[in-house]
């Protein structure tokens, strides 16, 4: 039975809950027989928060807390894991810092509340890198979380306790938060699926950086329609964010069933030059894209211009450095990992000058955006640069023959649609020639969620690739570079 439970899709647990078919409780001890054995292996979940999730099961079985039952996005008791970059009241919460390690908050996130009020069971922390800096998941505080697929490998960052999580069986819905790619490199990397929402879709809650729209909370799952249940859970409005507003009229899950798909779809392997790719990632993207073709749709290569935003995108993310983390590194200045103390330097160093040219480049690049989502309804890259490089290394050595300068060299292909200010979803699409997972980036028109996810749902099922996890976790070796 338990096996049988933690194969169960999120929307088939709920919808068993929601008959009694099984219980929470059921679901909790499956959960935590699957999170004993594959833990080892992977050091997805390091904390964990049983006693607290049994006792919000007991808490629904009583017939409390279901205020939200019959709203979309209603959970019924499901467990999900929360990114340790967020707070939940009574559960230690490190942001992957040593400065936190024992840090245990009275309060959740505005995020984990929406989501407990939505009938979700928090039963644990997610591993994340240092304040979720970083394309590959390891902190001082916990360690190294390993890729279930082949745990020689990284399963990305930030959000890759969530993503390894998911793979390997241990929940069924996953937080997480984006800021170049922190939810769609991970999903890509092991072979799940997850979704960066439009600024403002999501509450961010606590955030210092209330008013930048780089940085967003996301769902992540197994394959689309699970998705589009836990942001139906997490979507609408908050007034502790006066980015957020209220979710539609149409659930997200509603959206998907209806089954709209795209008419005309661009595919770019590397917005024209500007992202670094790998060989093998393009030409497995490229077929995949192609497939679009067989839902009906024209597939045409084509992107907007990016401009020089890539060098935007480095000043204006070192500004939000500076807001998270200048007074803490004056603080604590040895506590902290290189690649935070170069990236809020950077902020530091740029002239108001030079934050004024960013902040025009990103204005004149989401014009274009705009205006090429006139002509497109869809527009596919991959979902990262490579496949998944040493669990080792905080990035790979090089991207098509050239050297990675730094820690996010190989993000901007997630990087440049965060500043395009729209919604994008990470879908797998193959494996390469070594068995590593590689996936699609599906990038949406403006708060085009419900298209968006539609039309990734009609992708997935043609490929079936959902259908292979969860997985038991796998030892292997690094290919070559």
């Amino acid at each position: 039975m338990s096996d049988e439970l933690i194969r169960m899709t999120a929307r088939e647990a709920v919808r068993r809950l929601k008959t009694k078919d099984i219980s929470p409780l059921d679901l909790i001890d499956a959960a935590a027989r699957r999170i004993e054995q594959c833990e080892g292996a992977v050091n997805a979940l390091p904390t964990r928060c049983l006693d607290r999730a049994r006792d919000h099961a007991r808490a629904l079985l009583r017939g409390e807390r279901r205020e939200a039952e019959g709203e979309a996005g209603w959970l019924g008791g499901l467990p999900v894991a929360i990114k340790d970059l967020t707070d939940v009241a009574g559960v230690r919460t490190t942001y992957g810092s040593p400065i936190f390690k024992d840090h245990v908050p009275t309060e959740s996130h505005p995020v984990v509340e929406r989501i407990e009020r939505k009938g979700g069971i928090v039963i644990a922390k997610s591993n994340t890198p240092e304040f979720g800096s970083g394309g590959s998941t390891f902190n001082e505080v916990f360690g190294r979380t390993t890729n279930p697929w082949n745990t020689s490998l990284t399963c990305g960052g930030s959000t890759g306790g969530g993503a390894a999580a998911l793979a390997s069986g241990e929940v069924w819905l996953a937080h997480g938060s984006d800021h170049a790619g922190s939810l769609r490199r991970p999903a890509t990397y092991c072979s799940v699926v997850g979704l960066r929402p439009s600024p403002g879709r999501v509450t961010r809650g606590t955030s210092n950086n209330l008013y930048a729209p780089l940085s967003v909370q996301g769902p992540m799952a197994r394959n689309v329609p699970d998705v589009a249940l836990f942001l139906d859970a997490m979507a609408g409005f908050c007034p502790r964010d006066p980015q957020t507003f209220d979710a539609p009229a149409q659930s997200f899950s509603g959206a998907v069933a209806a089954g709209v798909r795209p008419r005309r779809v661009a595919w770019s392997a590397d917005f024209g030059g500007t992202a670094p790719m790998d060989n093998e990632t393009r030409e497995i993207c490229a077929k995949a894209a192609l497939r679009f073709q067989e839902l009906g749709a024209t597939v045409e290569e084509a992107a907007p211009d990016v401009g020089k935003i890539a060098d935007a995108f480095m000043v204006l993310r070192a500004q939000s450095y500076v807001v998270d983390r200048e007074e803490q590194i004056a603080k604590y200045p040895d506590m902290f990992k290189p690649d935070i103390i170069w990236n809020t330097k950077l902020g530091l160093e740029a002239t108001p000058s030079r934050i004024g040219w960013a902040e025009r480049e990103r204005a004149a690049f989401y014009r274009r955006v705009a205006a090429f989502f006139d002509t497109y309804d869809l527009l596919i890259t991959p979902g990262a640069s490579t496949p998944a490089f040493d669990v080792t290394r905080r990035m790979p050595e090089k991207i098509d023959g050239k050297k990675v300068e730094h820690y996010l060299g190989g993000s901007l292909i997630t990087a440049i649609p965060t500043l395009m200010g729209v919604p994008s979803l990470a879908v797998p699409c193959g494996f390469d020639q070594y068995g590593r997972p590689v996936g699609l980036q599906l990038i949406g028109k403006p708060r085009g969620e419900a298209a968006l996810l539609a039309a990734g749902a009609a992708f997935e099922r043609m490929t079936g690739l959902a259908n292979l996890v969860p997985i038991d976790p796998r030892t292997g070796t690094v290919p070559p570079a």
